[in-house]
Protein backbone atom coordinates (compact mmCIF):
# COMPACT_ATOMS: atom_id res chain seq x y z
CA UNK A 1 0.00 0.00 0.00
CA UNK A 2 1.30 3.41 -0.93
CA UNK A 3 1.46 5.45 2.26
CA UNK A 4 2.95 8.82 2.94
CA UNK A 5 3.61 10.15 6.40
CA UNK A 6 4.78 13.71 6.69
CA UNK A 7 5.80 15.30 9.97
CA UNK A 8 6.05 19.05 10.16
CA UNK A 9 7.21 21.07 13.16
CA UNK A 10 6.17 24.69 12.95
CA UNK A 11 8.92 27.26 13.47
CA UNK A 12 8.62 30.23 15.77
CA UNK A 13 8.25 32.52 12.78
CA UNK A 14 5.17 30.56 11.66
CA UNK A 15 3.60 30.96 15.08
CA UNK A 16 4.25 34.66 14.93
CA UNK A 17 2.61 34.84 11.51
CA UNK A 18 -0.47 33.01 12.76
CA UNK A 19 -0.75 35.33 15.74
CA UNK A 20 -1.19 38.24 13.35
CA UNK A 21 -3.63 36.53 10.99
CA UNK A 22 -6.77 37.58 12.84
CA UNK A 23 -7.80 33.96 13.59
CA UNK A 24 -11.30 33.94 15.14
CA UNK A 25 -11.23 33.50 18.88
CA UNK A 26 -13.48 30.44 18.65
CA UNK A 27 -10.74 28.61 16.71
CA UNK A 28 -8.27 29.10 19.53
CA UNK A 29 -7.76 26.73 22.42
CA UNK A 30 -7.50 28.15 25.91
CA UNK A 31 -3.97 27.56 27.15
CA UNK A 32 -5.51 26.69 30.52
CA UNK A 33 -7.21 23.65 28.93
CA UNK A 34 -4.05 21.59 28.57
CA UNK A 35 -5.70 18.55 26.94
CA UNK A 36 -7.80 20.38 24.32
CA UNK A 37 -6.70 21.11 20.78
CA UNK A 38 -8.69 22.96 18.12
CA UNK A 39 -9.69 21.60 14.71
CA UNK A 40 -11.17 24.19 12.34
CA UNK A 41 -12.68 22.94 9.08
CA UNK A 42 -13.32 25.52 6.36
CA UNK A 43 -15.24 24.60 3.20
CA UNK A 44 -14.83 26.96 0.24
CA UNK A 45 -17.22 26.69 -2.71
CA UNK A 46 -17.19 28.88 -5.82
CA UNK A 47 -20.41 29.47 -7.76
CA UNK A 48 -20.66 27.22 -10.80
CA UNK A 49 -17.92 24.91 -9.53
CA UNK A 50 -18.48 21.21 -8.90
CA UNK A 51 -15.64 21.00 -6.38
CA UNK A 52 -15.17 22.19 -2.81
CA UNK A 53 -11.86 23.07 -1.18
CA UNK A 54 -11.57 21.87 2.41
CA UNK A 55 -9.03 23.22 4.87
CA UNK A 56 -8.38 21.50 8.19
CA UNK A 57 -6.40 23.73 10.57
CA UNK A 58 -5.11 22.26 13.82
CA UNK A 59 -3.89 24.43 16.68
CA UNK A 60 -2.67 22.97 19.95
CA UNK A 61 -0.71 24.11 23.01
CA UNK A 62 1.51 21.03 22.78
CA UNK A 63 1.76 17.82 20.75
CA UNK A 64 -1.70 16.49 21.66
CA UNK A 65 -2.87 15.36 18.23
CA UNK A 66 -0.08 13.07 17.10
CA UNK A 67 -1.52 11.58 13.91
CA UNK A 68 -4.50 11.75 11.56
CA UNK A 69 -5.12 9.09 8.94
CA UNK A 70 -7.88 8.55 6.38
CA UNK A 71 -8.50 6.97 2.99
CA UNK A 72 -9.16 9.81 0.55
CA UNK A 73 -11.20 7.86 -2.00
CA UNK A 74 -11.57 8.77 -5.69
CA UNK A 75 -13.49 12.02 -5.04
CA UNK A 76 -10.58 13.64 -3.15
CA UNK A 77 -7.53 15.06 -4.89
CA UNK A 78 -4.93 17.83 -4.63
CA UNK A 79 -3.95 17.02 -1.04
CA UNK A 80 -1.62 19.60 0.52
CA UNK A 81 0.06 19.07 3.89
CA UNK A 82 1.48 22.19 5.52
CA UNK A 83 1.94 23.87 2.15
CA UNK A 84 3.44 20.87 0.38
CA UNK A 85 1.41 19.02 -2.25
CA UNK A 86 1.65 15.23 -2.06
CA UNK A 87 1.28 12.61 -4.75
CA UNK A 88 -1.94 10.54 -4.97
CA UNK A 89 -2.05 7.99 -2.15
CA UNK A 90 -4.25 5.16 -0.91
CA UNK A 91 -4.09 6.49 2.63
CA UNK A 92 -3.22 9.94 3.93
CA UNK A 93 -1.18 9.91 7.15
CA UNK A 94 -0.55 13.32 8.68
CA UNK A 95 1.50 13.99 11.79
CA UNK A 96 0.85 17.62 12.76
CA UNK A 97 3.57 19.73 14.31
CA UNK A 98 3.80 20.31 18.04
CA UNK A 99 1.74 23.49 17.66
CA UNK A 100 -0.51 22.24 14.85
CA UNK A 101 -0.58 22.60 11.09
CA UNK A 102 -2.80 22.73 8.01
CA UNK A 103 -4.14 19.93 5.84
CA UNK A 104 -6.05 20.77 2.64
CA UNK A 105 -7.82 18.82 -0.08
CA UNK A 106 -10.26 19.25 -2.97
CA UNK A 107 -13.48 17.23 -3.24
CA UNK A 108 -15.51 16.50 -6.34
CA UNK A 109 -18.87 16.69 -4.61
CA UNK A 110 -21.26 15.06 -7.09
CA UNK A 111 -21.87 11.34 -6.61
CA UNK A 112 -23.98 9.17 -8.91
CA UNK A 113 -26.64 6.86 -7.50
CA UNK A 114 -27.99 5.13 -10.55
CA UNK A 115 -28.29 6.54 -14.05
CA UNK A 116 -28.56 10.35 -14.13
CA UNK A 117 -29.31 10.51 -10.40
CA UNK A 118 -27.20 11.80 -7.51
CA UNK A 119 -27.16 11.37 -3.75
CA UNK A 120 -24.65 14.25 -3.55
CA UNK A 121 -24.61 17.14 -5.98
CA UNK A 122 -23.05 20.58 -6.34
CA UNK A 123 -24.99 22.35 -9.07
CA UNK A 124 -24.72 25.89 -10.48
CA UNK A 125 -26.48 27.69 -7.64
CA UNK A 126 -27.11 25.03 -5.00
CA UNK A 127 -25.75 21.87 -3.48
CA UNK A 128 -26.98 18.98 -1.32
CA UNK A 129 -24.56 16.52 0.24
CA UNK A 130 -23.41 15.04 3.54
CA UNK A 131 -20.57 16.39 5.64
CA UNK A 132 -19.04 12.93 5.23
CA UNK A 133 -18.86 13.55 1.45
CA UNK A 134 -16.51 16.48 2.10
CA UNK A 135 -14.63 15.33 5.18
CA UNK A 136 -13.63 11.64 5.19
CA UNK A 137 -13.90 9.80 8.49
CA UNK A 138 -10.47 9.79 10.11
CA UNK A 139 -8.69 7.79 12.77
CA UNK A 140 -6.41 9.67 15.16
CA UNK A 141 -3.59 9.04 17.57
CA UNK A 142 -3.50 11.47 20.49
CA UNK A 143 -1.91 12.05 23.85
CA UNK A 144 -3.88 10.23 26.55
CA UNK A 145 -7.02 12.15 27.50
CA UNK A 146 -6.69 14.73 24.71
CA UNK A 147 -9.81 15.82 22.81
CA UNK A 148 -10.73 18.21 20.03
CA UNK A 149 -12.71 21.43 19.99
CA UNK A 150 -14.02 21.43 16.45
CA UNK A 151 -15.63 24.10 14.29
CA UNK A 152 -16.99 24.17 10.75
CA UNK A 153 -17.10 27.25 8.52
CA UNK A 154 -18.27 27.87 4.95
CA UNK A 155 -16.89 30.34 2.41
CA UNK A 156 -19.74 30.66 -0.11
CA UNK A 157 -20.67 32.86 -3.07
CA UNK A 158 -22.67 36.03 -2.46
CA UNK A 159 -26.39 35.43 -1.72
CA UNK A 160 -25.72 31.80 -0.85
CA UNK A 161 -26.63 30.40 2.56
CA UNK A 162 -26.03 27.10 4.32
CA UNK A 163 -28.20 24.83 6.44
CA UNK A 164 -26.66 22.01 8.49
CA UNK A 165 -27.77 19.82 11.35
CA UNK A 166 -26.01 22.07 13.85
CA UNK A 167 -27.15 25.06 15.86
CA UNK A 168 -25.38 27.89 14.03
CA UNK A 169 -25.74 28.74 10.36
CA UNK A 170 -23.77 31.10 8.09
CA UNK A 171 -20.98 31.48 10.68
CA UNK A 172 -18.50 29.45 12.70
CA UNK A 173 -20.40 26.28 13.61
CA UNK A 174 -19.35 24.40 16.76
CA UNK A 175 -19.26 20.61 16.32
CA UNK A 176 -19.94 19.03 19.69
CA UNK A 177 -20.13 15.26 20.08
CA UNK A 178 -19.65 14.33 23.74
CA UNK A 179 -19.39 10.63 22.89
CA UNK A 180 -16.24 11.20 20.79
CA UNK A 181 -12.75 12.56 21.53
CA UNK A 182 -12.20 13.64 17.91
CA UNK A 183 -15.22 15.54 16.63
CA UNK A 184 -15.97 15.58 12.91
CA UNK A 185 -19.05 17.19 11.30
CA UNK A 186 -21.67 14.79 9.99
CA UNK A 187 -25.13 14.78 8.49
CA UNK A 188 -26.92 16.44 5.59
CA UNK A 189 -26.05 19.93 4.35
CA UNK A 190 -27.75 22.26 1.86
CA UNK A 191 -25.98 25.28 0.34
CA UNK A 192 -26.93 27.86 -2.26
CA UNK A 193 -29.94 30.07 -2.86
CA UNK A 194 -32.21 28.32 -0.38
CA UNK A 195 -35.75 28.57 0.87
CA UNK A 196 -35.94 27.52 4.51
CA UNK A 197 -38.88 27.01 6.88
CA UNK A 198 -38.27 26.52 10.58
CA UNK A 199 -40.50 25.51 13.46
CA UNK A 200 -40.14 24.18 17.00
CA UNK A 201 -42.07 20.93 17.38
CA UNK A 202 -42.16 18.93 20.63
CA UNK A 203 -39.24 21.10 21.88
CA UNK A 204 -37.17 20.17 18.81
CA UNK A 205 -35.99 22.76 16.28
CA UNK A 206 -36.97 21.55 12.81
CA UNK A 207 -35.57 23.10 9.61
CA UNK A 208 -36.73 22.21 6.10
CA UNK A 209 -34.39 23.54 3.40
CA UNK A 210 -34.44 23.30 -0.38
CA UNK A 211 -33.14 25.29 -3.34
CA UNK A 212 -35.34 28.20 -4.40
CA UNK A 213 -37.49 27.25 -7.39
CA UNK A 214 -37.68 23.56 -6.54
CA UNK A 215 -41.18 22.23 -5.88
CA UNK A 216 -40.59 21.24 -2.28
CA UNK A 217 -43.63 21.23 0.01
CA UNK A 218 -41.90 22.70 3.05
CA UNK A 219 -45.08 23.62 4.92
CA UNK A 220 -46.68 20.24 4.20
CA UNK A 221 -43.64 18.55 5.69
CA UNK A 222 -43.85 20.72 8.81
CA UNK A 223 -47.59 20.04 9.09
CA UNK A 224 -47.09 16.26 9.06
CA UNK A 225 -44.31 16.56 11.63
CA UNK A 226 -46.49 18.81 13.81
CA UNK A 227 -49.00 15.96 14.00
CA UNK A 228 -46.58 13.08 14.49
CA UNK A 229 -43.44 14.26 16.31
CA UNK A 230 -45.28 14.80 19.64
CA UNK A 231 -46.20 11.12 19.51
CA UNK A 232 -42.58 10.15 18.87
CA UNK A 233 -41.54 12.35 21.79
CA UNK A 234 -43.97 10.47 24.05
CA UNK A 235 -42.62 7.13 22.80
CA UNK A 236 -38.96 8.04 23.34
CA UNK A 237 -39.34 10.32 26.34
CA UNK A 238 -37.42 13.16 24.69
CA UNK A 239 -36.39 14.23 21.21
CA UNK A 240 -32.97 15.59 20.21
CA UNK A 241 -32.41 19.34 20.04
CA UNK A 242 -32.88 19.64 16.27
CA UNK A 243 -33.75 17.90 13.03
CA UNK A 244 -32.71 19.13 9.58
CA UNK A 245 -34.48 18.06 6.40
CA UNK A 246 -33.04 18.88 2.97
CA UNK A 247 -34.83 18.28 -0.30
CA UNK A 248 -34.62 18.98 -4.03
CA UNK A 249 -36.05 17.85 -7.34
CA UNK A 250 -34.22 16.08 -10.20
CA UNK A 251 -31.48 15.17 -10.80
CA UNK A 252 -31.28 14.18 -7.13
CA UNK A 253 -31.96 10.54 -6.27
CA UNK A 254 -35.69 9.78 -6.00
CA UNK A 255 -35.75 8.42 -2.48
CA UNK A 256 -34.95 9.21 1.12
CA UNK A 257 -31.69 8.89 3.06
CA UNK A 258 -31.06 9.51 6.74
CA UNK A 259 -28.09 10.96 8.58
CA UNK A 260 -27.39 11.94 12.19
CA UNK A 261 -30.38 14.13 13.15
CA UNK A 262 -30.82 15.04 9.49
CA UNK A 263 -32.27 13.52 6.34
CA UNK A 264 -32.65 13.99 2.61
CA UNK A 265 -35.89 13.31 0.74
CA UNK A 266 -36.60 13.88 -2.94
CA UNK A 267 -39.27 16.51 -3.56
CA UNK A 268 -41.49 14.08 -5.51
CA UNK A 269 -41.72 11.50 -2.74
CA UNK A 270 -45.27 11.52 -1.29
CA UNK A 271 -45.52 12.37 2.39
CA UNK A 272 -48.10 9.57 2.61
CA UNK A 273 -48.18 6.71 0.13
CA UNK A 274 -51.37 4.95 -0.98
CA UNK A 275 -50.51 2.05 1.35
CA UNK A 276 -50.34 4.57 4.27
CA UNK A 277 -46.57 4.32 4.70
CA UNK A 278 -44.40 7.44 4.84
CA UNK A 279 -40.85 7.79 3.51
CA UNK A 280 -40.50 10.98 5.55
CA UNK A 281 -41.40 9.36 8.87
CA UNK A 282 -39.33 6.26 8.06
CA UNK A 283 -36.22 8.41 7.61
CA UNK A 284 -37.13 10.53 10.65
CA UNK A 285 -37.05 7.34 12.73
CA UNK A 286 -33.58 6.47 11.44
CA UNK A 287 -32.33 10.02 12.00
CA UNK A 288 -33.56 10.34 15.57
CA UNK A 289 -33.27 6.82 17.01
CA UNK A 290 -29.82 6.24 15.41
CA UNK A 291 -29.89 2.45 15.89
CA UNK A 292 -27.58 0.48 13.60
CA UNK A 293 -27.62 -3.23 12.83
CA UNK A 294 -25.12 -6.01 13.33
CA UNK A 295 -24.34 -7.95 10.11
CA UNK A 296 -27.41 -9.81 8.92
CA UNK A 297 -29.86 -7.99 11.18
CA UNK A 298 -30.74 -4.96 9.11
CA UNK A 299 -34.36 -6.14 9.26
CA UNK A 300 -34.51 -5.08 12.91
CA UNK A 301 -33.75 -1.40 12.33
CA UNK A 302 -35.66 -1.24 9.04
CA UNK A 303 -38.66 -3.03 10.53
CA UNK A 304 -38.75 -0.67 13.49
CA UNK A 305 -38.50 2.41 11.27
CA UNK A 306 -41.29 1.26 8.97
CA UNK A 307 -43.53 0.01 11.78
CA UNK A 308 -43.25 3.24 13.72
CA UNK A 309 -43.89 5.31 10.61
CA UNK A 310 -47.31 3.63 10.62
CA UNK A 311 -47.72 3.79 14.39
CA UNK A 312 -47.02 7.52 14.54
CA UNK A 313 -49.66 8.14 11.88
CA UNK A 314 -52.18 6.05 13.83
CA UNK A 315 -51.40 7.51 17.25
CA UNK A 316 -51.61 11.06 15.96
CA UNK A 317 -54.95 10.42 14.24
CA UNK A 318 -53.41 11.20 10.85
CA UNK A 319 -54.78 7.84 9.72
CA UNK A 320 -57.68 5.98 11.32
CA UNK A 321 -57.44 2.68 13.18
CA UNK A 322 -59.16 0.96 10.27
CA UNK A 323 -56.67 2.46 7.80
CA UNK A 324 -53.84 1.28 10.09
CA UNK A 325 -55.27 -2.25 10.07
CA UNK A 326 -55.51 -2.20 6.28
CA UNK A 327 -51.90 -1.00 6.08
CA UNK A 328 -50.77 -3.89 8.27
CA UNK A 329 -52.75 -6.34 6.15
CA UNK A 330 -51.01 -4.95 3.09
CA UNK A 331 -47.63 -5.46 4.77
CA UNK A 332 -48.57 -9.05 5.68
CA UNK A 333 -49.54 -9.80 2.08
CA UNK A 334 -46.32 -8.27 0.79
CA UNK A 335 -44.29 -10.24 3.35
CA UNK A 336 -45.39 -13.54 1.78
CA UNK A 337 -42.90 -12.99 -1.04
CA UNK A 338 -39.94 -12.66 1.36
CA UNK A 339 -37.65 -15.69 1.15
CA UNK A 340 -35.45 -14.72 4.07
CA UNK A 341 -35.33 -12.22 6.89
CA UNK A 342 -31.68 -12.19 7.95
CA UNK A 343 -29.57 -10.73 5.16
CA UNK A 344 -27.16 -7.84 4.59
CA UNK A 345 -29.79 -5.32 3.45
CA UNK A 346 -33.50 -5.37 4.24
CA UNK A 347 -35.60 -4.21 1.30
CA UNK A 348 -39.20 -4.32 0.12
CA UNK A 349 -40.80 -7.65 1.11
CA UNK A 350 -38.19 -8.32 3.81
CA UNK A 351 -38.98 -5.03 5.54
CA UNK A 352 -42.69 -5.79 5.24
CA UNK A 353 -42.09 -9.11 7.01
CA UNK A 354 -40.12 -7.27 9.69
CA UNK A 355 -43.07 -4.90 10.20
CA UNK A 356 -45.39 -7.84 10.92
CA UNK A 357 -42.86 -9.19 13.42
CA UNK A 358 -42.61 -5.84 15.21
CA UNK A 359 -46.40 -5.61 15.41
CA UNK A 360 -46.59 -9.12 16.89
CA UNK A 361 -43.75 -8.33 19.29
CA UNK A 362 -45.55 -5.23 20.54
CA UNK A 363 -48.70 -7.28 21.18
CA UNK A 364 -46.67 -9.96 22.99
CA UNK A 365 -44.96 -7.46 25.29
CA UNK A 366 -48.27 -5.82 26.15
CA UNK A 367 -49.82 -9.21 26.91
CA UNK A 368 -46.92 -10.37 29.10
CA UNK A 369 -46.81 -7.12 31.10
CA UNK A 370 -50.54 -6.49 31.47
CA UNK A 371 -50.12 -3.51 29.12
CA UNK A 372 -47.59 -1.79 31.40
CA UNK A 373 -44.90 -1.99 28.71
CA UNK A 374 -44.76 -2.05 24.92
CA UNK A 375 -42.43 -1.90 21.94
CA UNK A 376 -41.79 1.74 22.95
CA UNK A 377 -39.68 0.43 25.83
CA UNK A 378 -37.63 -1.63 23.39
CA UNK A 379 -37.15 1.41 21.17
CA UNK A 380 -35.88 3.49 24.10
CA UNK A 381 -33.48 0.75 25.16
CA UNK A 382 -32.07 0.45 21.65
CA UNK A 383 -31.64 4.21 21.41
CA UNK A 384 -29.57 4.24 24.60
CA UNK A 385 -27.34 1.37 23.44
CA UNK A 386 -24.48 2.49 21.19
CA UNK A 387 -23.57 -0.95 19.81
CA UNK A 388 -24.94 -2.53 16.63
CA UNK A 389 -28.09 -4.46 17.47
CA UNK A 390 -28.30 -8.20 16.85
CA UNK A 391 -31.12 -10.70 17.35
CA UNK A 392 -29.57 -11.71 20.67
CA UNK A 393 -29.56 -8.08 21.80
CA UNK A 394 -33.21 -7.68 20.84
CA UNK A 395 -34.15 -10.87 22.67
CA UNK A 396 -32.31 -9.79 25.82
CA UNK A 397 -33.99 -6.38 25.81
CA UNK A 398 -37.44 -7.89 25.35
CA UNK A 399 -36.83 -10.42 28.13
CA UNK A 400 -35.63 -7.72 30.52
CA UNK A 401 -38.79 -5.70 29.83
CA UNK A 402 -41.40 -8.47 29.84
CA UNK A 403 -39.75 -10.85 32.28
CA UNK A 404 -39.76 -13.81 29.90
CA UNK A 405 -38.39 -14.94 26.57
CA UNK A 406 -40.13 -13.99 23.35
CA UNK A 407 -42.08 -16.53 21.31
CA UNK A 408 -42.21 -14.08 18.40
CA UNK A 409 -38.40 -14.04 18.18
CA UNK A 410 -37.89 -17.81 18.11
CA UNK A 411 -35.65 -18.91 15.25
CA UNK A 412 -38.28 -21.10 13.58
CA UNK A 413 -40.37 -17.96 13.05
CA UNK A 414 -37.50 -15.95 11.55
CA UNK A 415 -36.65 -17.38 8.09
CA UNK A 416 -32.97 -17.38 7.24
CA UNK A 417 -31.76 -16.38 10.72
CA UNK A 418 -30.76 -19.84 11.96
CA UNK A 419 -27.70 -19.93 9.69
CA UNK A 420 -26.49 -16.58 11.04
CA UNK A 421 -27.03 -17.71 14.63
CA UNK A 422 -25.00 -20.86 13.99
CA UNK A 423 -22.06 -18.77 12.69
CA UNK A 424 -22.07 -16.33 15.59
Amino acid sequence: MNRIAITHYLLLSTLTLWAGCNVPATESVSMGDSLAYSVAYKVAIAEGDTEARVTMRVRQPQALLREVRFRPGPAINDVVIDGKKIAPVDEVIWQPGKSGGILEWTVTVSNHRGKDRYDALLAKDWGIFRAEDLIPRAATRVKGGAYSKTTLEFDLPAKWSVVTGYAAEDELIPIIKPERKFDQPSGWIAVGRLGVRRETIANMEVAVAAPVGHSVRRMDILALLNWTLPELSRALGKLPARLTIVSATDPMWRGGLSGPYSLYMHADRPLLSENATSTLLHEVMHSIVRTSAAPGYDWIVEGLAEYYSLELLRRSGTISDSRFSKALASQQEWAKSADTLCQRRSKAATTALAVTIMHALDAEIRENTAATASLDDVLRALQMDNKDVSLEDLRNIVESISGQGSRVLQLDKLPGCRSIQSRS
